[in-house]
């Protein structure tokens, strides 16, 4: 962790575990569901996530974007689940057949981002789901602001190549 993420005196007090849960967990599970292709998944993730954002609190809410902390450690987690799918285990369904409701728009939508490659998807889903600041999107990828937005730039030409003219990408 560099010395930038943490908190320093003169700032905030950071806000309960409690209150962050509540905060973030909805939006946490959408994205990680999108990002994996499966619901329950998602919401498997998101438990996990802040699970350990619970048994490293102490850290965690001194840095200065917690919300992106348990993003991060989301798509780590999201990453380990793709790996163990990738080495033999079976690999959930990308749509949940337990609602068959769900439009046909959400599921071609849902195969595009899965079909992203995993930084490009990992952007898409931060800054355009999740709804985080380049700077946050930044933080919880690790990576630099420049390349938040290329990997954005070139999620959403590839996105608009899949899914045709018709589709419009906010942004």
């Amino acid at each position: 962790m560099t010395q930038e993420n943490v908190r320093t005196a003169e700032s905030p007090a950071p806000e309960s575990f409690e209150a962050l849960c509540h905060r973030v967990h909805p939006r946490l599970v959408r994205s990680l569901a999108l990002y994996c292709g499966d619901a329950r998944t998602g919401e498997d993730l998101a438990q996990e996530a802040l699970a350990l954002a619970f048994r490293d609190w102490s850290t965690v809410k001194q840095t200065d974007h917690p919300e992106a902390w348990v993003h991060r450690v989301g798509m780590n987690l999201a990453h380990s689940w793709f790996r163990r799918a990738r080495i033999g285990r079976e690999r959930t369904q990308p749509t949940d057949p337990d609602r068959p409701d769900e439009p046909e728009t959400r599921l071609t939508v849902r195969a595009a981002v899965a079909s992203l490659p995993r930084r490009q998807r990992q952007a898409l889903v931060l800054r355009y789901f999740v709804d985080l600041s380049i700077r946050d999107t930044a933080t919880a990828m690790q990576c630099a602001e420049g390349t938040v937005r290329a990997l954005s730039s070139q999620a959403i030409d590839a996105l608009r190549q899949k899914l045709g003219d018709t589709w419009e990408v906010e942004g």
